[in-house]
């Protein structure tokens, strides 16, 4: 089993959980021996291992145990962390295969030996990695290690603080300054922001804005838990950064005692604890590492402002450090701005000015660059260090006319809508925000953007054409405002499902679908209470002569027959275009659905599809639907009066219209609606009649049995039948029908879609079908 995941999402953790489990008693008790190996302190050791020196020496197995475990070895779990810092490739063929325990070998070697087969055969292993490409080269099951949701974080943060207000109120903030992280799903990151906010927030203190922010913080604290001078401080920090630029430039994780001693940290080693973790039970298998890639980098950036001789230029460093830091140049960003780096003074003092003043003509130089250039990432880039710097003057002065800043921003990921707002923001205004390609924007990123849009003269979002505001809570009030935008855009697509909207909102939709430049041609609007007087409004917008809408659906919205005269006067005005109607579970009983069908028989209806799945209606009501599709001018393809109680001489009302010759219906749905085995020798000898243009018949949810169901089984096979898909779902059908269902599905030359979920059918059944 491979524990995938970042950095500090709790990988070790979980590894511990299970080996201190395995110890107590509680889990994994099928295994004799559990061996705990952290590779980052074997890799340190620099040295070449054999399978035994690993058990003896590392894993404390006493000498006459050794041959035991080796002969056991099914009994054998091995629990492997840090496995990405191994340093030598996992893929077998490029080691000579070790299966002897006694041969010294290099730990890739080793690990690489252990894991595919050769050495300790049988044996189990738990391993933990971050994100390499040696994990391609492991079977078995792989299992992602996320760390911290959003709900977990709301968790920790109310766990964390006692008062839900100061809970609530932390956590809002971290998820609007920092929640675009990555590293925001570490649970050590979450501690370390809960402990900085929660003095903050007793002093009543300004809470940190960005990243940098809150590293200066963090330095600033841990500096202070150490008894050292100004100087002595510094000194720590140029020494830390030593360190840190050894571990980015040689791509290492850790060093050993000896290397620390050659950055000059051995002075500090009572402070060492207090800036890396310490991991070894002895002095001298002591491994030091940074807790955090974020604070090791940040601690570069420091050491290289404050150090006083003249290091390389900031070009140099930035060159050689590319593509091993994130955060490294937005860091200096940061401390090149005096508001931003004040408090580090207090405690290290003055920085070296020459490399301050370097690092900003490189970022003038470079971003006047960048944005003479129509490269969005480096746009970006330079959009994220100067909200580093928080300095809304640099951004005007790095941000001129001249800048090309409307290229296409599309692709947005929520760090990059904050930092894109931000910079909008500093200016003032934007005259153009381009968003083309910006297809899936979230609600939280469209809540970073607001501002911006506001600020705006010009937002282009190319090829957008749907806009899905389900379960948005919306209300009236809201839609009203966002009606205004609705009336002049490109939609085509509207979805307000679930949006507390009522009857005032469908005077606002009245006015969209109106509007000469609307475009709209789908609106859902499903469990929202339109009611009656609502959908009377909204019926005025369909009968303007700009309307392009062609599907509206409106399950469940409280209408009843009142309004139905409206929507008849709509489809019947010469104006609507509306091909699809949805009425489900609107209680519009005979009354509405006589409305509605004196409509479908006007020569200006161009309805194709009416859906009143649960609408109360009864038999009384297929009157009118035969008289409908009995017209010349109906053009209804689609009929679905599904969950209604039709009964039996109602269905075979539907029947008799169906068999006019010309009757346009290719598609219908009359699920659980009573009906008797009569309808469905009906429906039979209508399918085998060669008049009937069905192709989709969903007749499930009617108990009539086998015989019951037996006419359609005929029907099918007949060659006069048309009939692609039908459902038969829950009408009672045994594995007696096989016979005569299996003969259908050899017969047919049309079906391709069969439902027959919910029947008493046998492993019997299933075996006479694939036979079939």
């Amino acid at each position: 089993v491979t524990l995938v995941g970042p950095e500090g999402a709790g990988k070790t953790t979980a590894l511990e959980k299970l080996v201190l489990d395995w110890a107590k008693g509680e889990r994994l008790q099928s295994f004799s021996c559990v061996f705990h190996f952290r590779l980052k302190e074997l890799n340190c050791l620099q040295e070449m291992l054999s399978l035994e020196t690993l058990l003896l020496r590392h894993g404390r197995v006493p000498l006459e145990s050794l041959p035991a475990v080796l002969q056991n070895s099914s009994q054998v779990l091995l629990v492997l962390d840090d496995l990405h810092v191994c340093g030598q490739s996992l893929d077998p063929s490029a080691h000579a295969p070790c299966d002897d325990p006694s041969q010294v070998v290099s730990l890739g070697c080793l690990v690489a030996s252990l894991l595919h087969g050769s050495l300790l055969r049988g044996a189990s292993f738990v391993v933990a990695s971050r994100h390499t490409g040696d994990l391609k080269f492991l079977t078995g099951t792989q299992m992602e290690v996320l760390g911290f949701l959003k709900p977990q974080r709301e968790a920790y943060f109310n766990h964390f603080f006692t008062d839900p207000a100061v809970a609530n109120r932390a956590l809002a903030h971290m998820e609007k300054t920092l929640g675009f992280y990555d590293f925001c799903t570490s649970p050590r990151f979450c501690w370390t922001v809960c402990s900085l906010y929660e003095p903050l927030m007793e002093a009543g203190e300004k809470l940190p804005e960005t990243v940098s922010q809150l590293c200066v913080g963090v330095v600033v604290y841990l500096i202070g838990k150490l008894p050292l001078t100004a100087a002595r401080s510094r000194e720590l920090m140029l020494a830390l950064g030593k360190m840190s630029s050894h571990c980015f430039l040689n791509q290492r994780l850790s060093c050993t005692t000896e290397e620390i001693a050659s950055f000059g940290l051995e002075k500090f080693l009572d402070a060492v604890a207090v800036f890396l973790q310490v991991d070894g039970q002895q002095l001298d298998r002591h491994v030091f590492s940074f807790p955090s890639l974020i604070l090791q980098e940040f601690l570069l950036a420091v050491s290289y402002f404050w150090n006083d001789s003249t290091p390389e230029s900031t070009e140099e460093v930035i060159a050689q450090l590319r593509g091993r830091t994130q955060l490294f140049d937005a860091f200096l960003s940061a401390l090149s701005e005096p508001v931003q780096r004040r408090p580090l003074e207090a405690v290290l003092g003055e920085p070296n000015d020459d490399l301050v003043a370097d690092f900003k003509r490189w970022f003038r130089r470079s971003s006047e660059e960048a944005l003479r250039g129509y490269q969005k990432d480096q746009h970006h880039r330079c959009f994220h260090l100067l909200h580093q710097a928080q300095n809304k003057s640099l951004v005007k002065e790095i941000i001129t006319p001249a800048a090309r800043v409307g290229c296409s921003y599309g692709g947005l990921g929520l760090r990059e809508c904050v930092v894109l707002n931000y910079v909008v923001e500093s200016l003032g205004e934007m005259d153009l925000l381009n968003l083309y390609r910006a297809r899936s924007l979230t609600e939280e990123q469209v809540e970073a953007l607001a501002p911006a849009m506001s600020l705006s003269r010009e937002i282009i979002r190319g090829i957008t054409t749907e806009l899905d505001l389900t379960q948005t809570a919306l209300g009236d009030e809201k839609f009203q405002i966002l009606s205004v935008g609705l009336r002049d855009c490109k939609l085509t697509t509207l979805k307000l499902e679930v949006c507390a909207l009522t009857e005032l909102s469908g005077g606002h939709l009245a006015s969209v679908l109106s509007s000469s430049t609307s475009q709209l041609q789908l609106l859902t609007m499903r469990h929202n209470e339109i009611g009656d007087q609502g959908f009377i409004k909204l019926s005025a917008g369909l009968c303007s002569p700009h309307c392009q809408l062609q599907e509206l659906h409106l399950q469940s919205c409280k209408l009843t027959a009142a309004s139905m005269a409206a929507l008849s006067a709509a489809l019947t005005s010469g104006q609507s275009e509306l091909k699809k109607v949805d009425l489900s579970l609107n209680s519009i009983g005979l009354p509405g659905a006589a409305s509605v069908c004196e409509a479908l028989q006007h020569p200006a209806c161009k309805l194709r599809s009416l859906v009143l799945f649960d609408c109360g209606l009864t038999g009384e009501c297929c009157q009118p639907f035969m008289e409908a599709l009995m017209s010349e001018h109906c053009c209804l393809a689609e009929l679905d009066l599904s969950v209604n109680s039709l009964g039996q001489e109602g269905a075979l009302l539907l029947g008799q219209a169906l068999r006019r010759p010309g009757c346009p219906v290719e598609k219908l749905g009359l699920q659980r609606c009573e009906l008797s085995e009569p309808v469905f020798e009906e429906m039979g000898s209508l399918l085998r009649s060669g008049s009937s243009l069905l192709k989709s018949l969903s007749l499930g949810l009617n108990g009539v049995g086998d015989l019951g169901v037996k006419p359609l089984w005929e029907a099918v096979a007949h060659p006069n039948c048309l009939l692609e898909e039908l459902d038969v779902e829950m009408t009672d059908l045994t594995d007696a029908c096989m016979e005569d269902l299996s003969a259908a599905l050899r017969a047919t030359k049309t079906l391709r879609n069969l439902g027959l979920s919910n029947n008493t059918l046998s492993d019997a059944s299933a075996a006479a079908l694939v036979q079939a």
